[in-house]
C-alpha cells in the first residue's frame, strides 16, 4: 500500500501498485487512461443499440415494405450476438479496474469484433450486386474514429487495422467460393482501396493521440520530477508518485492545481494555498526522522502549487486497526513513543500539528526496520503561543480547526491560547484509538463531538477492551485526555519517557515487528 497524505483524499483502488498498469512506450496522462475505459464503454453501448436498430428497421422494412418478407433469420442471431458482446465489453470497461495494457487490449479485441459485426452483412447482399460496390463500408469510418476512443500504440493499432480491414476481402473470397464470379483487378481495387485509406487513418491517429500525450507528459514535469500515477485525488488536489529526473528516486508529490479550486471566494482561494505553502514550509524545517521528509515545492508556469515528499510504503493507523483490530498495548507504546519523537521537535520549533489522528500517523518499512512511524499532513500546523514565531493561523480568530474526534478541548472552545499540549491531548486520542478499535467518545455529529470533548470526562480505555491494559498506560492516557492542558503531560519529550516506563507484559521489539509484517503484509516486507 502507499501512502496517502491527508484525509481527504481517496485512495487508489489499487493501492500500492502502478496505476497505470503495464508501461507503453510513450506514457499517457492517467486522466486518459481512466476517460478510455469511459469511452470505449460508450462507444460498445452505442454500437449495441445501433445494430438493434438496424435490425428493428430491417424487419419493418422487409414486413411492410414492397417485399413483403421476413429479414434474413441469421439477423436475429447476428443481433444478439455482436449487441451481447458490446454489452459485455461495456461491463468490464466500466467495472473492472484495468491497467492501461489491457484497457487498450480489450480495446483493440472490441475494434475486430465490431468490424466483423459490420461485415458479416456482405454475405446477405443481392447476388446482383456489383463486386465493384462491395468496396463502400462502414469499416473505414470505423477505424478512422477507433483511435480517438482508445488511445494505443501506432504497432498495436496497425495490427488490429489490417486485421479489420482484411475482413472485407476475404468475405468477397468466400462470395466466390458460393459461386460469385472472381472480381476483376480493377473491382479488387475498389474492395480493397477504402480498406486501405482506413488502415491509414487509423495509424496516423494513433500517432496524433500519442503526440499529445507526450506533449502533456512534458507539461507535468514538476521541477526536476516527472509524474507517473496519481495515488489520490481529494479536495485540497492530488498525490502523485513520481520520480526524480536524474537520480530515479521515487516520490510522492503533492499538488494543488488552479482549475481545483473552482469557483470559490478568491479569500478562500488564497487561504487554501496559503495552507498548502504552509504546510511545506513546516514540514521542511523539521528533521526527525518520524517526520516525512520533504525534499523540494514549488509553483510550475500553469500556476499549479507542488511540494516533493518521501513514497512511503506501509498503511495508517486507522486502516491499520480497521483491518487488523486493536492492537497489543507493548505495540500501542512502541507506536505512540516514535509519534513524540516528531511532535518534541515540531514543539521545540514553535510549532503545534493540531490534526494528529490516526491517519496523519503512518506504519511503514524504512530500511531494515518495521513499524517505522511516519507524522503526516502538517497542513494545520500553526505557530504557538508565545513561540516568536510569525502568526499563520489563516482561519479565522474564534474558529476551531481540526478533526472533532481527536480535538483538544481548548481547540473545540477556540481559544487563542494554544500550544503543544493540544497535540498530546490528540496522542491520547491516538492511543484509545489503537487499544480499544474506537473513538474516546461517541457523539452524532461533529459539534456533539466538540462538545463532549470539552465537557465529557473519558472513560479508561481498559473498559472497552478484552485484552489487559497496564493501569500505568490506562492513567497515562487519561493524564494526556485531561481538560486542562496544565493537567497533561507538558511536553512530548516527558510523554515519551513516560511512555518508554510502562511495564509491558509482552515486548514488542524489532523483532516482532518484523515477523508482523511479514506475516499480514508480505508485499510491503
Amino acid at each position: 500500500m502507499t501512502t496517502i497524505l491527508d484525509r481527504d483524499f481517496v485512495r487508489s483502488p489499487i493501492s500500492g501498485t502502478q496505476v497505470g498498469g503495464e508501461q507503453t512506450s510513450v506514457s499517457l496522462p492517467p486522466e486518459l487512461v481512466a476517460a478510455a475505459g469511459r469511452r470505449l464503454a460508450e462507444a460498445a453501448l452505442i454500437y449495441a443499440s445501433i445494430y438493434v436498430i438496424q435490425y428493428v428497421v430491417t424487419d419493418l422494412v422487409m414486413t411492410l415494405g414492397p417485399m413483403h418478407g421476413d429479414a434474413p433469420a441469421p439477423w436475429g442471431l447476428l443481433t444478439i450476438i455482436f449487441s451481447g458482446v458490446s454489452l459485455a465489453t461495456a461491463w468490464v470497461a466500466l467495472r473492472v479496474p484495468l491497467p492501461l495494457g489491457r484497457i487498450q487490449d480489450l480495446g483493440l479485441f472490441f475494434m475486430v469484433t465490431a468490424t466483423i459485426g459490420i461485415e458479416v452483412g456482405l454475405l446477405f447482399v443481392p447476388a446482383d450486386t456489383p463486386i465493384g460496390m462491395l468496396g463502400l463500408s462502414w469499416t473505414v469510418v470505423w477505424l478512422a474514429i477507433f483511435p480517438l476512443v482508445v488511445p494505443t500504440t501506432a504497432g498495436k493499432t496497425l495490427v488490429a487495422a489490417l486485421v479489420s480491414a482484411a475482413l472485407r476481402p476475404l468475405l468477397v473470397l468466400v462470395l466466390v467460393a458460393r459461386g460469385r464470379d472472381m472480381p476483376s483487378s480493377a473491382e479488387w481495387i475498389m474492395v480493397m482501396f477504402p480498406q486501405a485509406i482506413g488502415v491509414c487513418l487509423a495509424v496516423v491517429g494513433s500517432r496524433i493521440v500519442y503526440e499529445m500525450a507526450r506533449d502533456v507528459s512534458r507539461a507535468r514535469q514538476m521541477g526536476s520530477y516527472r509524474l507517473l500515477e496519481p495515488l489520490g485525488r481529494g479536495g485540497m488536489g492530488e498525490v502523485w508518485r513520481a520520480e526524480h529526473g536524474l537520480l530515479a528516486r521515487p516520490a510522492a508529490i503533492k499538488l494543488i492545481r488552479p482549475e481545483a479550486l473552482g469557483q470559490a471566494e478568491p479569500e478562500a482561494r488564497r487561504n487554501l494555498l496559503k495552507r498548502f505553502e504552509r504546510e511545506a514550509q513546516a514540514t521542511a524545517v523539521l528533521s526527525s526522522p518520524h517526520t516525512v521528509q520533504i525534499y523540494d515545492y514549488g509553483v510550475t508556469s500553469d500556476s499549479t502549487f507542488y511540494y516533493v515528499m518521501e513514497l512511503l510504503h506501509g498503511l495508517d493507523s486507522d486502516q491499520l486497526v480497521q483491518r487488523f483490530g486493536p492492537l497489543p498495548p507493548a505495540r500501542v507504546v512502541h507506536l505512540l513513543s516514535q509519534v513524540c519523537d516528531s511532535l518534541a521537535e515540531a514543539h521545540q520549533k514553535g510549532l503545534v500539528h493540531r490534526d494528529i489522528k490516526p491517519a496523519n500517523v503512518y506504519l511503514c518499512k524504512r530500511g531494515l526496520l518495521f513499524d517505522y512511524v511516519k507524522v503526516l499532513d502538517f497542513g494545520l500546523v500553526k505557530a504557538a503561543a508565545g513561540s516568536g514565531r510569525a502568526e499563520t493561523v489563516l482561519t479565522q480568530q474564534q474558529v476551531a480547526t481540526g478533526t472533532p474526534a481527536f480535538m483538544a478541548p481548548e481547540v473545540a472552545l477556540a481559544e487563542q491560547t494554544v500550544d503543544g499540549r493540544a497535540d498530546l491531548y490528540a496522542v491520547g486520542c491516538l492511543g484509545y484509538w489503537l487499544l480499544t478499535g474506537r473513538l474516546v467518545f461517541d457523539a452524532d455529529n461533529a459539534i456533539q463531538m466538540m462538545v463532549a470533548h470539552a465537557q465529557r470526562p473519558p472513560e479508561p480505555p481498559s473498559r472497552h477492551t478484552e485484552q489487559p491494559i497496564p493501569a500505568a498506560l490506562d492513567e497515562l492516557l487519561l493524564a494526556c485526555l485531561a481538560k486542562s492542558p496544565q493537567a497533561r503531560p507538558q511536553t512530548a519529550d516527558d510523554l515519551r519517557r513516560r511512555l518508554d516506563a510502562i511495564s509491558v507484559e509482552q515486548c514488542w521489539d524489532r523483532d516482532a515487528a518484523e515477523r508482523w509484517w511479514r506475516t499480514h503484509l508480505p508485499e510491503v516486507a
